[in-house]
């Protein structure tokens, strides 16, 4: 695919279509990768997206109990007072 390079400012960019930013999943950031000869664009991947309604989901199914006790038969918690 050719596209041009646009004027933004004192700058320029590359203009992406709506297919394109919404088929690669790409919303406010890009990874630029400079590899031999040419420029790799990666969408940024955004950490713990849709955790609210996951957890919502698993508590909704009881699957969000604790695996092992918040504390231990063995810890002394008067030495933290």
């Amino acid at each position: 695919m050719e596209t041009s390079i646009i004027k933004i400012g004192n700058s320029k960019g590359l203009r992406l279509s709506k297919t394109i930013l919404e088929k690669y999943n790409i919303r406010d950031k890009v990874e630029l990768i400079l590899e031999k000869g040419q420029i790799v664009l990666r969408p940024v991947a955004v950490p713990r997206h849709n955790w609210e309604k996951e957890f919502k989901e698993m508590s909704k199914k009881g699957d969000d109990k604790l695996l092992m006790n918040d504390v231990f038969e063995d810890e002394n918690l008067d030495e933290w007072i």
